[in-house]
């Protein structure tokens, strides 16, 4: 349940930090921000810049968060199933209650 969630969060983060980065104005405006005007800015020429930076860090800090979360979640969970003793699908009766038969001897062939 709680590694679910920490997937579903950590995917939702992903996409969203992805979005977020490719929507600010670079130094050299490579990014997609950068193809309309200062003018045309959602925020202004400088204003905005500031709020995205600031998305950017706390989203970057979220996923760093649950990586490594769920990086010790996981290698909690191996290290639990590493030593768990697998369940023996012997029958109840181990002992054969057949006789045992001794063969019968037979006598070396003359060439």
């Amino acid at each position: 349940m709680l590694y679910t969630l920490l997937v579903s969060l950590f995917l939702f983060v992903c996409f969203v930090l992805v979005l977020i980065i490719l929507i600010q104005q670079g130094k050299s405006s490579m990014g997609i921000g950068g193809l309309g005007g200062s003018t045309q800015m959602l925020f202004g020429g400088s204003g905005g810049q500031d709020l995205f930076q600031k998305i950017t860090w706390v989203l970057g800090a979220i996923f760093m968060a649950t990586s490594l979360w769920l990086a010790l979640l996981k290698s909690s969970s191996s290290i639990r199933l590493r030593y768990v003793q697998p369940v023996s699908t012997a029958p109840a009766n181990r002992y054969d209650t057949k006789p045992f038969t001794v063969p019968a001897p037979t006598a070396p062939e003359k060439a």
